[in-house]
């Protein structure tokens, strides 16, 4: 069975490419709109081993916030956390968080998954 990956991504094509470097990448992926969507998923499925999310989304919950809920509730699940907007650094992240600036490279964000699975 392969490892699954959660896209979080309001942006309905930033979404599907970031969709595509998943499955890609070997992955079988969930993807939602929003932060809220994304923690009923969490909560209905144990086998979520990666969030993929954006921090710059619309609605109650941001992208960081989603990523603190995510590191709490869930601690064994992988985060990579990516924005167009903003530039985190280290101390923003949460524990073992990874972040990468849109436009990013896929073939770096594939590797960081594999590690992450691995």
């Amino acid at each position: 069975m392969r490892p699954v990956v959660l896209v979080v991504e309001d942006e309905p094509l930033q979404r599907l490419m970031a969709v595509d470097l998943v499955e890609d990448a070997g992955f079988d992926v969930v993807d939602v709109a929003g932060a809220a969507e994304a923690v009923r998923v969490l909560e209905s499925r144990p086998d979520i081993r990666v969030v993929f999310t954006d921090i710059d989304m619309p609605g109650g919950l941001s992208g960081m916030q989603f990523a603190a809920t995510v590191r709490d509730r869930w601690p064994p699940i992988e985060l990579i956390i990516v924005s167009g907007k903003r530039l985190l650094r280290s101390d923003e992240l949460p524990a073992r968080g990874v972040f990468f600036t849109k436009p990013y490279k896929k073939h770096e964000i594939t590797a960081v998954m594999r590690r992450m699975v691995g």
